[in-house]
């Protein structure tokens, strides 16, 4: 045997520094809302977890793995939130695949693939020895360029995030050979591709299931499900056909455990082997504790609360930006991510993106509570209103919501918190029906995969653009930078429709949490990603435990 120490990004202490330039920073004033000092912030220390573990993988055994939140529906083109993702990623396979640090587009069900000179078509050619899970309507067939092609044609026409919403349709030339042809040219195609709401599936199981194909998904990937428990779990075992080979843990059940103190105590005891989205005091007691550890990554998310643009008071520039003018933006990150498990925010894009323009930050509005109060005066909002949020259990976004809530009573606007499970929660957002939504944002380092789909016309109706935001010149910049192939060009047309956006007011973008799971030691091979997906196989890892 020997002693192998599980690799942790968090080392030494963490202590969090808020300094900011911008952002709705505090200006002379104080008030009763104003949250805890550096001086009376946490220190946490990281303890490692150290076992024994053998030379030779062990295959077989259990991984239990926790979700704060339930998944409502795992069909690949219905689903919503990263809950159900983290198990569509685990039962299916996407044509080609990010590379674990989300910077190169690697093959996957595609072995290689050739893009036309105008930059309209993309030709693949499909692997021949990939099979489907068996499932009711079908024994386990060989996957074609067929399945490819009615897959991609099925998340164009019926994504709920329209995730696909570049490809006008997709043909099997033959067997191994599927063109897919675009609307326009699209400079983020491959990278739609990898997503989980992309993935291949069987037509025969689709058809057959109906609306109940997603507590019955079947695909290619190493783990098939077996059972999928609304509000409690989802149970996926070994594929034994897998085209890249045997995966080394027999079977992974994700549990639902909404209260992250329950979290923590699973993972302690052992009842859960990962537990996902730690935030808040859950992150300290992890990181203490000498029987698990914390792996933590700066997270490619934003944190936000959208305003309603289309109905009731938001809807009014003037009250927006006084909602904002109402925020001490450093002081309410320092609350909300007290143990170092986030850093403070503005703009509706993550700091990791390359899209990212740090002069755009002193375009939000500085934090001033008087000045707040005449813009409600000016749009005929002197006496105050009341808004309705809507929020997810997770810790940390009620911490967040409890904090606008005192900001905003200072200034005359009652907040009225509602906190829902994700299901409700994600239907409310797109319909347009909240005044206020607080929720996170998670994908790629690519900002088309924020802006186009949280500030787009075309993502209206989506949770993304839930509020109803619309301008015609974002629009067009967003479209520019499309067919625009030159990163740096890119860039500099992403800094111009962030500029706008951000002078529009649409919301409070408050924070850019960190990546933080717990895991207990005897996990091995497991590789943390900065967009919080988790995948148990792939050319690059195969996660076992040790027995």
């Amino acid at each position: 045997m020997k002693k192998k120490l599980l690799t942790l990004v968090l080392a030494g202490a963490m202590v969090f520094s808020m300094a900011m330039s911008g952002c709705g920073s505090s200006n002379s004033q104080e008030t009763d809302t104003q949250t805890e000092k550096e001086s009376d912030k946490e220190t946490v220390e990281n303890v490692e977890a150290v076992i024994d573990v053998p030379d030779e993988v062990t295959k077989g055994g259990e991984l239990n793995i926790a979700l704060v939140s339930s998944p409502k529906n795992l069909d690949p083109v219905k689903y919503t939130g990263t809950y159900e993702s983290q198990i569509i990623y685990q039962v299916c396979d996407t044509i080609v695949t990010y590379d674990m640090e989300m910077k190169e587009i690697l093959p996957s069900l595609a072995t290689e693939w050739t893009i036309s000179d105008d930059g309209m078509v993309y030709t693949f050619t499909i692997r021949d020895d990939v099979y489907f899970q068996p499932g009711e309507y079908q024994d386990g067939r060989k996957m074609t360029a067929e399945d490819v092609a009615y897959s991609l044609n099925r998340s164009a026409q019926e994504s709920a995030l329209n995730r696909l919403d570049m490809l006008d349709h997709a043909e099997a030339l033959d067997e191994t050979h599927v063109q897919a042809t675009l609307k326009a040219p699209s400079a983020v195609f491959l990278t739609a591709l990898t997503n989980s709401g992309n993935v291949v599936v069987p037509k025969e199981e689709v058809e057959g299931w109906g609306d109940e194909f997603g507590n019955h998904l079947v695909g290619t990937g190493p783990y098939a499900l077996e059972e999928f428990s609304l509000d409690q779990q989802a149970v996926l075992v070994k594929n034994e056909n897998y085209f890249l080979g045997e995966p080394n843990l027999d079977k992974v059940v994700f549990k639902v455990i909404t209260d992250q103190n329950q979290e923590v105590n699973a993972l302690r005891t052992g009842e859960i082997d990962i537990a996902t989205q730690l935030s808040g005091e859950s992150v300290k007691l992890v990181a203490e504790d000498d029987s698990v550890n914390l792996l933590k990554i700066p997270g490619m998310q934003i944190s936000y609360a959208y305003f309603n643009m289309v109905n009731g008071p938001t809807a009014d520039p003037k009250v927006r930006e006084a909602l904002i003018m109402a925020v001490d933006y450093e002081e309410l990150a320092a609350g909300v991510f007290q143990y170092g498990e986030g850093e403070a925010a503005c703009l509706p894009l993550p700091k990791a993106s390359w899209g990212y323009d740090e002069s755009v930050e002193a375009d939000v509005p500085s934090y001033d509570p008087e000045g707040a109060k005449k813009l409600l005066e000016e749009a005929g909002y002197g006496d105050g209103f009341t808004l309705n949020m809507y929020v997810t259990n997770e810790n940390f976004r009620q911490k967040a919501a409890t904090i606008l809530q005192s900001y905003w009573k200072m200034i005359g606007v009652d907040l009225e918190i509602n906190t829902v499970e994700w299901g409700t929660f994600s239907e409310t957002g797109a319909s347009g029906k909240a005044d206020v939504f607080a929720m996170g944002w998670s994908w790629y380092p690519d900002p088309y995969f924020f802006l186009d789909k949280m500030f787009a016309t075309s993502s209206i109706g989506t949770l993304g653009n839930g509020q109803g935001y619309s301008n015609a010149e974002v629009d067009q910049l967003l479209a520019d930078a499309l067919i625009e192939t030159d990163q740096d060009k890119r860039a500099e047309i992403y800094h111009e429709a962030l500029k706008l956006i951000t002078d529009d007011d649409p919301g409070i973008f408050y924070g850019n949490p960190s990546e933080c799971l717990g895991i207990n030691p005897k996990v091995q091979d497991f590789h943390q990603r900065a967009d919080g997906t988790i995948k148990l196989f792939t050319t690059e890892e195969n996660v076992w435990v040790v027995q």
